[in-house]
């Protein structure tokens, strides 16, 4: 399933980001495609496209400021705080898919049986650097 979000504080300065990180590693662990767009003090970043909207099947809002949804239009929407994204980013992706009409089980392949591949895992796309060094895993040890 394909989903586009909006993570958006006041301030815009460590919370977004770590709700689009929690987000986006949250749905792909999930199976699914995510685009997030990051609001704050600076502006947009990531910036979603009219195409990128269009082809979503919903739209999840995890802001604690004014979001602006008229580009969402006719699309299921899911509203959270970016709280609920870096805490429980599962709960409110699988509501976004809910509403979207489609399961919350990860969808698996079907490979023939006797198919050697399917036993296989497949190799991790990985974006980006080391992972313990993302924004989320320095904050989160900061604040332990």
């Amino acid at each position: 399933m394909k989903l586009v979000a909006i993570t958006s504080c006041p301030t815009g300065i460590a919370h977004s980001q770590m709700a689009a990180e929690n987000l986006e590693q949250t749905a792909k662990d999930l199976g699914h495609e995510i685009r997030v767009e990051i609001q704050g003090a600076m502006g947009a970043e990531d910036e979603l496209s009219s195409d990128e909207i269009a082809e979503a099947d919903a739209v999840i809002i995890a802001a604690d400021t004014s979001v602006n949804r008229d580009r969402f239009e006719g699309k299921p929407l899911e509203k959270g705080t970016v709280k609920e994204a870096v805490n429980d980013a599962e709960s409110l992706v699988n509501r976004a898919i809910e509403k979207a009409g489609g399961s919350t089980e990860a969808t698996e392949s079907a490979a023939p049986e006797g198919d050697a591949s399917a036993s296989e895992p497949a190799p991790e796309e990985r974006r980006g650097g080391d992972p313990e060094k993302g924004i989320f895993r320095r904050l989160k040890r900061m604040f332990s």
